[in-house]
């Protein structure tokens, strides 16, 4: 949403300028988080019904002591110009600008059972040796892979699963066989 990432980069340049870029995210990832977590408060925002003078204090008293003086104020600001209802594209959209800003790239690995940790330091390194900027490993388990894993980052992806290697198998005798 374009109005959601306008509102979004517009926090973060504010945040870079106070020195607060790194409370700020926090902030933003708690919002992103008790969004999805708390359908209520998705409602809440969304309510026509509900003035902005009540969805400003019930905000403020939700995330009081909780967020920084920044984001309370964002919030607020974001309320009373009716734009509530985008809070959470907002915060998923600073999210994402934070870690382009910062350069930290978003490693995906699915395996079959999930990872030890030794697995997942070796999975770091090799990434770091492909890659510049801080990694972030985000782990998926999915048992129809059988075994191995896959490694998506952006848009590439190396699949080393198992059930990858039946299906070239089976093409490849596939083909053979109408050979």
């Amino acid at each position: 949403m374009i109005v959601a990432s306008r509102y979004a980069k517009s926090l973060l340049d504010l945040a870079v300028e106070k020195g607060q870029l790194d409370v700020v995210y926090n902030d933003m990832l708690q919002i992103q988080s008790l969004c999805k977590e708390c359908k209520e408060l998705t409602l809440f925002l969304n309510s026509p019904i509900i003035n902005s003078e009540k969805k400003v204090s019930t905000l403020k008293m939700v995330f009081d002591g909780k967020v920084s003086v920044m984001t309370s104020s964002f919030i607020s600001l974001i309320t009373v110009k009716h734009r509530e209802s985008i809070i959470p594209q907002i915060a998923s959209s600073f999210v994402e600008l934070y870690k382009n800003h910062k350069n930290i790239l978003t490693a995906i690995v699915t395996s079959a059972n999930g990872l030890d940790a030794a697995t997942k330091l070796k999975v770091l390194e090799l990434v770091k040796t492909q890659l510049n900027g801080e990694i972030e490993l985000q782990e998926k388990i999915d048992s129809t892979i059988i075994g191995g894993f896959i490694l998506k980052i952006g848009d590439k992806q190396m699949d080393k699963s198992v059930s990858r290697q039946l299906a070239n198998l089976k093409k490849e005798l596939t083909n053979k066989a109408l050979n």
